[in-house]
């Protein structure tokens, strides 16, 4: 499993959780409700590295891991994201309880790549992948 982050809320637990608009990181249901009393921005997505500072001007903790990426062409363009976000097969995918427990093994995972690899050979990941890769690169 991947290293702890602290709950920015009560800075005394470790959390558990990410806030789903803006991910500030909370450990507990009380630590969300109170987190939620002042409305929160949806964490922007771009292809800068995912623990640059926030332009939005809200506080709140970035992982702790870089992404690098190794060519360009592999970071999706907000287009892309978009056409994921209003995918009705990808939040049919979703649902999967194990789709999700494979994303977050990976998410978590002090190797990302060799989880990455590990779950590209289960079957019912392998087919999410191709739903993706079908609505970013339809002409591929």
């Amino acid at each position: 499993m991947g290293p702890s982050r602290q709950c920015e809320v009560c800075k005394g637990a470790v959390s558990k959780y990410k806030c789903p608009s803006c991910l500030l990181p909370y450990c507990s249901l009380v630590c969300f409700k109170k987190h939620k009393e002042v409305p929160c921005k949806v964490a922007p997505i771009t292809s800068e590295k995912i623990d640059s500072p926030s332009t939005t001007g809200v506080s709140h903790a970035s992982p702790k891991k870089s992404i690098h990426v190794r060519e360009e062409n592999w970071v999706l363009k907000k287009k892309q994201l978009q056409y994921l976000v209003n995918s009705r097969d990808i939040h049919d995918c979703l649902k999967s309880e194990e789709i999700r427990n494979l994303i977050k093994v990976i998410d978590n995972s002090e190797t990302p790549e060799d989880e990455l690899e590990k779950a590209m050979k289960e079957t019912i990941f392998l087919g999410f992948t191709e739903k993706i890769l079908s609505i970013i690169a339809p002409e591929e």
